[in-house]
């Protein structure tokens, strides 16, 4: 793609069927070749090893990545994959690690809710679950005082 005139390549594993160990040597021989700068991660949640597959590029040196409010997308060609890497998840990982991602988690969480809403069913990554077991917890803590 390089040779071919492309500036950046996006890495893509479009049905999540990669493991750490494969990304850690794809990524480790593309930033030798080309540096970290050109490459991208684009990640699939299928197999709930979307974070593990962006940590591994992470420890590569790559620094951008593609993600979807809610996890929402998916592959025509993989029938029963589900969708992307949740942008949620993404960056409450990038946060926790010490990575500054600019991105307010709480403009985040209400885009997902709007995201819901236009689409009618829960959407949300796996921190969107415990977000929403904090906010019952406080409501609970709340009424019995």
């Amino acid at each position: 793609m390089f040779d071919a005139g492309a500036h950046d390549v996006i890495v893509a594993d479009s049905i999540g069927a990669g493991n750490p160990a494969q990304i850690t040597h794809l990524f480790g021989t593309l930033v030798g070749r080309y540096g970290a700068e050109r490459l991208a991660g684009h990640f699939h949640d299928t197999r709930g090893l979307g974070l593990a597959l962006t940590w591994a590029a992470l420890e590569c040196g790559i620094r951008t990545f593609d993600s979807s409010i809610g996890g929402l997308g998916g592959c025509p060609f993989a029938p029963g994959a589900t969708g992307n890497l949740a942008t949620e998840d993404l960056v409450f990982m990038l946060e926790e690690s010490g990575f500054e991602t600019g991105i307010d988690m709480d403009g985040l969480r209400a885009a997902v809710a709007v995201a819901e809403a236009e689409v009618g069913q829960s959407l949300g990554g796996r921190i969107m679950t415990w977000y929403r077991s904090q906010e019952q917890r406080q409501q609970a803590k709340a009424l019995s005082a």
